[in-house]
């Protein structure tokens, strides 16, 4: 009764007051101009990359891919992207919920939605006009479809992100340790195949791989909140860059060990941690790291339901917030103080985030070592139970050992409670 009115005036405030009225950083405008050349069969990719406006940085299969977009009008299709990526958004969530065992009548949904649509991800997501609303759902069906071995399905829907914009590849790595080989190879298949038929359609194919592609691999000080992003803009000596992004490697790859070793039976957990990892990794460690795309860590943020999460920590949802929130830091009294805060806490967020796992991981990994039970898995022996309860009708059932997920509660319990509710 509480978070429905608020998650749903949120909504609406987010989508009336800032997305349809847009901003003066417009990401949709470059992807209409280049579809609506491609349906000319005029050359795509001519813009200035030496401006600091949004450049169109697609491949020639992303191109062919985006192209019904060019056969409407530039403000009504950007009005009917807007809404594809608000739908996908809210869908995406809600199979999030069917996923870890919960419907729509659970307090989680009402909470997921007021905290997506209060994301500076969604927000600027909408208010741009960029397609991550439609790629979070992909996300989200890709590993739905990975947990329930539907591996050519799961292939096909990444390969096509893969042939957009390669920002969910990182994710290969999953399929490939669960061997899910016929997943790998139709993720790479489909963005090569989307390529071959877009060459001959379009104008200049090639000048992507020799203008706009090395564009995308540089390094750039401005709208950039990876580590080199931030290094750059603040004019931080190489080696020091190179020192933070090797000790965070570092720290992803023990994370990566450690979780492969003693968590991926638990398949639902380790599959949405694993994923929040190395999505929070290319974003920090890439030459490219922007806040929005903070919106696909959310199935790993969801993971906090779970008794064994390693969200359960106040450093992790510091860094979250600094990720995750609208709110910005630029302040009237200090306001060069500010202005560094403000451009520096996403950085800073996927650092920390990075670093929280690490620690909780390692930590977990040398007290079962020094208690003498690794054979048995490195979760602590006392967990808090999942919460809120959980809808057993839904997802991966709340006992199901692949999921990493147990209630605490047997079905004895379970009855006594219902008794006991039915007599007040």
């Amino acid at each position: 009764m509480i978070m429905w009115p608020l998650a749903i005036v949120a909504g609406a405030d987010m989508v009336i007051q800032k997305a349809i009225p847009g901003h003066h950083t417009n990401d949709f405008k470059p992807v209409y101009t280049a579809v609506a050349a491609f349906w000319r069969n005029e050359p795509v990719y001519t813009a200035n990359l030496n401006s600091v406006d949004p450049h169109y940085l697609y491949p020639p299969g992303g191109t062919l891919l985006l192209a019904p977009i060019g056969l409407l009008d530039e403000s009504t299709g950007r009005l009917v992207f807007l809404f594809l990526n608000l739908a996908a958004a809210v869908l995406a969530v809600y199979l999030l919920l069917r996923m870890f065992g919960y419907s729509w009548r659970s307090p989680l949904a009402p909470v997921g939605y007021f905290a997506l649509f209060l994301s500076e991800a969604l927000v600027n997501t909408l208010t741009f006009g960029n397609v991550n609303g439609l790629f979070f759902l992909a996300e989200v069906v890709f590993l739905t479809l990975l947990l329930g071995r539907r591996d050519t399905a799961a292939g096909i829907v990444l390969g096509v992100t893969i042939a957009i914009k390669p920002i969910l590849a990182p994710l290969l790595l999953l399929p490939a340790v669960r061997r899910q080989w016929s997943t790998v190879a139709l993720a790479v298949a489909v963005p090569v195949l989307a390529t071959a038929v877009a060459w001959p359609l379009a104008a200049d194919p090639g000048h992507y791989f020799v203008h706009n592609l090395p564009y995308s691999l540089r390094i750039r000080d401005y709208y950039n909140s990876s580590v080199s992003g931030f290094g750059v803009y603040y004019d931080v000596p190489a080696p020091a860059i190179l020192l933070v992004r090797g000790l965070l490697a570092l720290a992803v790859m023990v994370s990566l060990w450690l979780l492969y070793r003693y968590y991926r039976e638990q398949e639902l957990f380790f599959v949405t941690t694993t994923a929040g990892v190395l999505l929070t990794a290319e974003f920090a460690l890439s030459s490219l790291g922007q806040q929005y795309y903070s919106m696909f860590l959310f199935p790993f943020l969801f993971t906090i339901v779970v008794r064994n999460s390693l969200l359960r920590n106040w450093p992790a949802w510091l860094a979250i917030f600094a990720f995750y929130s609208y709110e910005t830091w630029h302040l009237f009294r200090w306001p060069a103080f500010g202005r560094n805060l403000e451009y520096s806490r996403t950085t800073f967020g996927w650092a920390l985030l990075l670093i929280v796992v690490c620690c909780v991981l390692v930590d977990r990994y040398l007290a079962a070592r020094r208690e003498g039970r690794l054979a048995h898995g490195i979760d602590p022996v006392h967990l808090a139970p999942d919460l809120p309860t959980r809808d057993h009708s839904h997802g991966w059932a709340a006992n199901d050992p692949r999921s990493g997920c147990t209630t605490g509660v047997d079905s004895e319990l379970e009855a006594a409670h219902s008794r006991s509710r039915h007599v007040e």
